[in-house]
């Protein structure tokens, strides 16, 4: 085998393919933004076919670049946005409704009543979630329940239910095959992490009749192959994670007390915990990380809402700055006063928190404060939320010696905004050569599956420190920063609006 694996990174606000080599190194890439919806106020949605297409395209430039045809690829990897959920018509395979996006809070009723009925504590026990409008059962019950005929075609069998893993190997595949993976299985509310299942019970709690579930497959595995007509040769489908989960694999963080933060959209840190899940006592997630030849690895994860999307907003929203990368240079600029404190809880606040009803608040402003204040109090509510997770890890999970957090995603290139993560978490903070590790995840999973590539302890070897970053902050400091976060936090949450 030559060796090439093409890699699709579908997330929230692009497409992306990327072609690697042997070597695991990128070849060719495309990629591709697509549009946003905002029907209501904390709605967020994609038009199902604005995933598919762009996806579809991204891969043929990502071939092109690549000057490869597809005959010479070994295998497709998928990654994808985990929570995104798509419902369509199992003959015609047009959807029903839009895809509604991980970040929509639309069902937070829904899920407040299950919690008053005291509902949660069966949820978390089967899933190692928590009842948030995140989770992507609660979107099928929501389409199901509003879209005009939906809830009588799902129990005559006629509707499939899919995260958009699926809804693209549906697509890919013309049909032939509705399948999922574990670790995105495991963010649905309806799969039982401990017997790796779906599980009747859940479903009958959210009302998903169980004919619209896909199969679950390990994260390496046939998934089936795509039609020649897409590419000019039929390719297999042999990796699956959700980009989290790809990440963590693509991050080498196989060995349990590892852990990973991705700073995407959102920021994403994983702590893997072997073979045995963890109950979190501090409202972290409890989740599958890969499953590999039928053996089940878990983590905890902390998830936060809003990362890179607090820099989008300096962007699209405030218009301070005309590109996502001129933020660095603009929050160097900030005068190194009090503390001005962002708490992007745009969409509600994630881990360790989850209060679906909270929203965005500035506090600490003064007169003189302007753009470039603004720039660092986005960047620094990145570190100081990333501080909240590792806190709450570290209390449910007592690891030896002293914690390293390996990063990437696109905020990651920043330096400042690594150092200062570094300095509030007053841990070393590594930046791998290879940035892509969702995409590399990935392609992993399906070169390591059809023979391509390395296993695990070679593909580990491969992975390489491009830049550590040390604490270098003041104790007092530090300790006076965070207390300024937490009373922010705090007075965020008991905000009227």
């Amino acid at each position: 085998m030559a060796g090439f694996i093409l890699a699709i990174d579908q997330g929230t606000t692009s497409s992306r393919a990327i072609v690697f080599d042997k070597n695991m190194e990128n070849c060719g890439v495309g990629q591709e933004e697509f549009p946003q919806h905002f029907p209501h106020s904390g709605w967020v949605e994609h038009a199902p076919d604005d995933l598919w297409q762009s996806t579809l395209r991204v891969c043929r430039a990502a071939l092109e670049a690549a000057s490869l045809e597809a005959s010479e690829i070994s295998a497709i990897g998928i990654t994808n946005q985990r929570e995104t959920a798509v419902v369509w018509d199992r003959k015609t395979g047009e959807p029903v409704y839009n895809a509604i996006v991980w970040q929509d809070r639309r069902t937070a009723a829904f899920c407040e009543k299950l919690r008053q009925d005291g509902r949660e504590p069966l949820v978390s026990e089967k899933t190692g979630l928590l009842l948030d409008p995140y989770f992507s059962g609660t979107k099928v019950a929501w389409i199901l329940d509003n879209v005009k005929g939906a809830r009588a075609r799902a129990d005559a069998g006629e509707l499939a239910f899919g995260t958009v893993d699926s809804w693209l190997i549906w697509n890919l595949t013309k049909g032939a095959r509705h399948v999922t993976d574990a670790t995105n299985a495991s963010r649905t509310l309806l799969f039982n992490i401990h017997s790796n299942s779906w599980d009747e019970e859940l479903c009958g709690l959210f009302g998903v009749p169980m004919s619209l579930l896909p199969e679950v497959l390990d994260s390496a595995a046939d998934f089936g192959t795509s039609v020649e007509s897409l590419f000019g040769a039929p390719l297999p489908i042999c990796g699956v994670a959700g980009d989290q989960q790809a990440a963590t694999v693509g991050q080498a963080c196989f060995a349990p007390g590892m852990v990973k933060s991705t700073y995407g959209t959102g920021c994403f840190a994983l702590l893997n915990t072997g073979s045995e899940p963890v109950a979190s006592s501090n409202r972290l997630l409890t989740t599958i990380a890969y499953r590999l030849n039928g053996e089940t690895t878990y983590a905890l994860e902390g998830s936060i809402f809003v990362a890179g999307a607090a820099v989008q907003w300096l962007r699209d929203g405030l218009g301070v700055i005309g590109a996502a990368s001129d933020t660095q240079a603009l929050a160097e600029q900030a005068a190194d006063r009090d503390p001005l404190y962002l708490v992007p809880a745009f969409v509600g606040l994630g881990a360790p928190h989850w209060d679906p009803d909270a929203r965005g608040a500035v506090f600490g402003l003064t007169r003189d404060s302007g753009p470039s204040d603004f720039a660092r109090a986005a960047l620094e509510s990145v570190g100081y939320q990333t501080r909240d997770l590792i806190d709450a890890m570290q209390a449910d999970w007592a690891a030896d010696g002293e914690t390293v957090l390996r990063v990437d995603g696109g905020m990651t290139a920043s330096d400042w905004t690594m150092q200062f993560l570094s300095d509030i978490l007053a841990a070393p903070v590594d930046r791998p050569d290879v940035l892509e590790t969702t995409a590399l995840g990935a392609a992993w999973l399906a070169g390591h599956h059809v023979g391509a590539w390395p296993g695990m302890e070679e593909f580990s070897s491969h992975w390489r420190l491009q830049k550590r970053f040390a604490p270098g902050m003041l104790q007092d400091k530090r300790e006076k920063l965070l207390k300024g976060w937490r009373e922010a936090v705090s007075r965020t949450r008991k905000s009227l609006f």
